[in-house]
């Protein structure tokens, strides 16, 4: 009896390892990959931001605000809303005015406060123009990619898309943007004439202008554009000779604009009671007017004289 148990257990043994051998058994899904992914969770003050922009997102959705309005923002290159932008400012803002409040007082703080806007304002310009420098020396080699896929027998939006995909930041997002607007069923000439006015570049609206001549009536586009590229870059090159000449005149300007300044910061740094008395008479508040009106006319008689026009 005992030798028959033994022979039948030994069996199922055998057929039981058979079984888990040659039966694959089901894939096991981790339990990691069976749930949703869950990052990190977000911190107090992130959510308080998120709700923050979602209210100004909320607010500014009935209006027509112009301040830090899309445009604004497309054209210094940020990717960002206008609720996002505002939420920024009023952040640097408030910065600003609690470190005012700390260093100098309360009327500096909410003067400080109240600079926020245009200290947002001039540097969404900066990066505007930046950029437009950007696109305006990036502007040859575009030349060169339209004309080389044109020579390589590519339409004129087949050349446009390699330039997309060949060039740099801001001609490739301009470029692209081109492409996707004529995709969608707007005139070529649409959408480079609004190229060159968001880059204020009267040269690329020349190469507008020439593409859509060689669309009316025919001819040789990549000649065409070899000659709009020479004559480009030979106004660049006089473009660079008078900025060097001017450079002598714009590095005196910011001197004379930051010299009074920087006296009055290093009086009030080194002794500071010394500028109490032109903070505190009314004979000081009008020279300060005056000095301020004074070199506000001069800034702008020397921007006048160093700004060459061509």
């Amino acid at each position: 009896m005992m030798l028959t148990v033994g022979a039948v257990l030994f069996l199922a043994a055998a057929v039981l390892l058979g079984v888990a051998l040659i039966v694959r058994p089901a894939p096991e899904i981790p339990l990691n990959r069976r749930r949703p992914f869950e990052g990190n969770a977000p911190s107090q003050l992130t959510r308080i931001a998120g709700k923050t922009v979602g209210t100004f997102d909320r607010a500014l959705a009935g209006g027509n605000l112009r301040l830090f309005n899309r445009d604004a923002l497309e054209h210094a290159g940020l990717r960002m809303t206008q609720a996002e932008f505002i939420v920024l400012v009023l952040a640097g803002g408030v910065v600003g005015a609690l470190i005012g409040l700390i260093v100098l007082g309360p009327i500096p703080a909410i003067l400080l406060f109240i600079l926020a806007p245009f200290v947002g304002h001039v540097v969404l310009n900066v990066l505007a123009g930046k950029r437009r420098n950007r696109f305006d020396e990036q502007l040859g080699d575009t030349l060169q990619l339209l004309a080389g896929g044109l020579r390589a027998g590519h339409s004129i939006l087949r050349a446009v898309d390699a330039a997309a995909n060949e060039s740099q930041s801001p001609t490739s997002e301009e470029m692209r943007r081109v492409i996707t607007e004529t995709s969608l069923g707007r005139d070529l000439l649409a959408s480079l004439t609004d190229t060159s006015e968001r880059m204020k570049n009267e040269d690329f609206v020349w190469i507008a202008q020439a593409i859509q001549i060689n669309r009316e009536v025919g001819g040789n586009l990549a000649e065409v554009l070899d000659q709009v590229n020479e004559t480009i870059r030979e106004r660049s090159e006089i473009k660079g000779h008078i900025k060097a000449l001017a450079a002598e005149g714009k590095f005196s300007a910011y001197i004379l604009m930051a010299l009074p300044i920087g006296i009055v910061v290093m009086l009030m740094a080194v002794n500071p009671g010394y500028m109490n008395s032109m903070f505190t008479n009314p004979l000081g508040w009008g020279m300060i007017a005056a000095s301020v009106i004074m070199m506000t006319i001069g800034g702008l008689w020397m921007r006048k004289i160093i700004d060459l026009k061509f």
